[in-house]
């Protein structure tokens, strides 16, 4: 392991990590916005919000039906499915975490429609349909919903210079931007070519379905389906190319982990600890263990000692890999535990890998508040209760108790 002082040094120089913290903004309120304040509890936290939203209404499930006299009164009849629509946040279609929950949360209350808050599809659903028929005619039984897409930023609290010149803590947008798709309780019905339906609304697009200019639509036929049109068939996707070698694009790419790497490192030694009390991050002498909360003393052998490495900085966010001076490991979350809620972080050989990049949100200068957050997995650092030997963990909205804001203090 090759551990030099080199210009990252200079980087890490800007922390300002001196004596007297500066006194904290406002508490930011629950649906945060880009340029809010927040505090240093929430420095450790991330909140999704809505960049744009887009609602239209689809046709899940559809079929022609004929009635003539004599067959008219309640009718049952099997729709084909014409569009499957399912509920997917970013790259993760299981909206298991709290991230992607919130992000749904934000969406309902943006286009104030009672969308889907967890994971479901409209394959899903019954294709079956009831309907009271009155007249005779040509009917298009359906089933649809409002199909609601768009995209969705990352916001992470973090120091911002004022014009003044003062600093304060506000919610900027970070890594962790992506798409969203979701959809309104299930509709159905049945509609005739001649009813009079309100534009663009769900029975619109099934009387649409009829093809009512058609022959087909407009010729007699036997009480019962008819066979679909063009227009009625199923909506198959366009099918997609095949996967290239990386992940996908709405994540930084995760290489295989080498034997080592040479990192330049800052000269200075840190502890990432618990603010006000004893325990800090302490790296483990086993390999299957994980980075926990551990008291400092003569005889911490350096694990709770890190130094960050290759730092870079953007927007006033620090980049860096996070090397522990007794281990010689770098920290991370296992590949196979990325997209797991809870995972525990630990420590492995040194690599080029965003798996081993972390976020650094800072306090303003003054304070040595700080909260971490994964490059690859876009979860923040944390821990479910304060005891020795509690492990670090990720969480994708971070931990709202502010038990993700950490001091990262010069040893």
């Amino acid at each position: 392991m090759a551990v030099t002082a080199t210009a990252a040094a200079g980087a890490v120089t800007a922390l300002g990590l001196a004596a007297a913290p500066a006194a904290a903004a406002p508490t930011a309120t629950t649906a945060a916005r880009p340029g809010d304040a927040c505090t240093a509890a929430d420095l450790g936290t991330r909140h999704p919000y809505i960049k744009t939203t887009e609602v239209s209404p689809t046709i899940t499930h559809f079929k022609g039906w004929y009635v003539t006299e004599g067959t008219t009164g309640q009718q049952t009849v099997s729709t084909d499915t014409t569009t499957v629509i399912s509920v997917s946040v970013g790259l993760n279609d299981t909206i298991e975490t709290s991230f992607a929950v919130e992000a749904l949360s934000n969406v309902k209350a943006t286009v104030g429609l009672d969308v889907k808050l967890e994971y479901t599809s409209t394959s899903e659903e019954s294709n079956s349909v009831t309907w009271n028929l009155t007249q005779p005619g040509y009917y298009g039984f359906y089933k649809g919903t409002k199909k609601v897409i768009g995209t969705y930023g990352s916001l992470n609290c973090n120091r911002a210079q004022q014009d003044d010149g003062s600093w304060a803590l506000k919610w900027t947008e970070g890594p962790g931007s992506g798409s969203f798709t979701t959809f309104t309780t299930l509709e159905e019905g049945a509609v005739r070519c001649q009813d009079s339906v309100p534009a663009d609304s769900i029975m619109a697009r099934a009387q649409a379905l009829l093809d009512c200019g058609s022959a087909a639509a407009k010729a007699d036929h036997p009480a019962g389906a008819v066979a679909p049109t063009a227009k009625q068939k199923p909506d198959r996707p366009a099918p997609q190319p095949a996967p290239t070698a990386g992940a996908p694009a709405e994540q930084p790419t995760a290489t295989a982990h080498s034997t080592g790497a040479a990192l330049d490192c800052s000269t200075e030694a840190y502890k990432i600890a618990v603010p006000g009390k004893p325990l800090s991050w302490g790296a483990p002498l086993l390999a299957d263990d994980g980075v926990r909360l551990r008291p400092s003393s003569i005889f911490s052998a350096h694990l709770d000692n890190w130094r960050l490495c290759n730092v870079t900085e953007q927007d006033g966010v620090l980049e860096a890999s996070l090397w522990n001076w007794g281990n010689g490991g770098c920290a991370t979350v296992a590949e196979q535990n990325a997209s797991t809620e809870r995972a525990v972080l630990m420590t492995v050989p040194c690599a080029e890998d965003d798996l081993q990049r972390f976020y650094i949100y800072r306090d303003v200068p003054g304070s040595s508040k700080i909260g971490v957050q994964n490059k690859y997995t876009g979860s923040m650092m944390g821990y479910d209760r304060y005891a020795d030997g509690e492990f670090i963990r990720q969480y994708s909205s971070g931990r709202q108790d502010g038990t993700g804001t950490f001091d990262l203090t010069a040893v």
